[in-house]
């Protein structure tokens, strides 16, 4: 019991309320003023593509060319250059859905959210709660043009989908590196808020903290690690980016906590290109199964845990590798293999060097005693 009231505690502290939002989490993420109540996945022909080295664009594309930021001197004319530089590549996403609706009848429900385009052949990233469910997309950019999206593929899990539009000169942002956040950086936070008429909101703040956990909901696996923002995100923000002040995309804005001021929650664009290299690529990760935290010596002291490093397990995924394999939530995982983790990052790194169906030994700590598992890794859950 003690073990469940851990994690449930990491967790629900953050169950209070969520923004309504569009999208299949709708009350839950930050999306659209309207809801999408279904679910399930978007019939889509995923076309073959060639694999993306490291995201960057190819030789022969032409992205538009959009000022460079310069975020030394003057901080107010920072603040207007990234939103110069960014807001171009910032697009509005539109979807329709046919949902049940009173005695079984169809009924067509309308949301937004937002998306930024990273590749110049017309690669947008957004969440997977935006599109999720939609039999229609329409993207427009901030010049007015319009186009038919189609849904590459997606990350329920991760919140995570790529949308592909087919167009010539479009803008691209740059995609940062989350590892590299600080505490304290500023950062720009840009989407279509609340769907208001004439382009993308800018809201700035700073990086509130790192590595955050959050449940959506009751009965839905808790999403993490998240970056923490103040910068406002409201709903339809959801799927645009957060920016450092160089112009570079560091996070995809998804949630914030409707009872609570200025805590919302990006994922951070490493993990975006994760998933997104495995989706246009169609390449197999290997998959464990568990919601995670770094440890801290003031969790290992709230929770009275046995170790101060490591990294606690908040959720295990219904009949995934982890809980075929024994695992709990609550286990401190303190090894893989003959490495030492002490992060979640750490963990990652370790498991992204591995492919599904390996197996890999890993040692918890549970309630003060080391416990060996061996795990037989599965396949990341993607729909495309």
């Amino acid at each position: 019991m003690r073990r469940l009231s851990i994690a449930a505690g990491i967790v629900i502290a953050f169950l209070a309320g969520w923004v309504a939002g569009s999208g299949c989490l709708s009350v839950r993420l930050a999306a659209t003023p309207t809801t999408l109540a279904a679910r399930t996945p978007i019939a889509t022909n995923t076309p073959s593509l060639a694999p993306i080295a490291q995201l960057s664009p190819p030789a022969s594309a032409s992205p538009v060319t959009l000022p460079a930021p310069a975020p030394t001197g003057d901080f107010a004319t920072a603040i207007e250059q990234v939103a110069a530089q960014v807001i171009p590549a910032v697009v509005y996403v539109s979807v329709r859905a046919i949902v049940p609706g009173l005695f079984g009848f169809g009924q067509i429900q309308e949301g937004v959210g937002s998306g930024v385009i990273f590749d110049p052949r017309g690669y947008i990233l957004t969440n997977d709660h935006v599109i999720a469910g939609a039999q229609e997309i329409r993207v427009v950019l901030s010049d007015g043009r319009q186009f038919t999206g189609r849904v590459l593929g997606r990350s329920p899990s991760n919140d995570i989908a790529v949308v592909k539009i087919d167009g010539e000169n479009l803008p691209v942002a740059p995609l940062g590196d989350s590892d590299q956040l600080r505490v304290g950086q500023w950062v720009v936070a840009i989407g279509n808020a609340l769907g208001l008429e004439g382009g993308p909101t800018v809201t700035a703040g700073v990086v509130s903290a790192l590595d955050r956990t959050i449940g959506p909901g009751f009965g839905e696996p808790a999403i993490g690690p998240l970056i923490q923002t103040d910068a406002a995100i409201n709903p339809g923000n959801s799927g645009g980016p957060l920016v450092d002040l160089a112009g570079r995309v560091v996070g995809i804005n998804s949630a914030k906590i409707q009872t609570a001021e200025g805590i919302g929650f990006a994922i951070p664009i490493n993990k975006a290109k994760e998933i997104v290299q495995q989706l246009l690529e169609a390449r197999p990760r290997a998959y464990l199964g568990i919601t995670s935290v770094s440890m801290t010596p003031a969790l290992a002291a709230a929770y009275g845990l046995p170790v101060q490093r490591g990294v606690l397990i908040v959720d295990v995924a219904p009949d995934s590798p982890a809980e075929r394999a024994g695992l709990q939530p609550g286990d401190v995982i303190v090894r893989v293999d003959d490495r030492d983790v002490t992060r979640s990052d750490e963990l990652q790194a370790v498991l992204a060097a591995h492919q599904p169906g390996d197996q890999v030994r890993i040692v918890v700590n549970r309630q003060g005693r080391e416990q060996t598992f061996t795990v037989t890794l599965g396949s990341a859950p993607v729909i495309q």
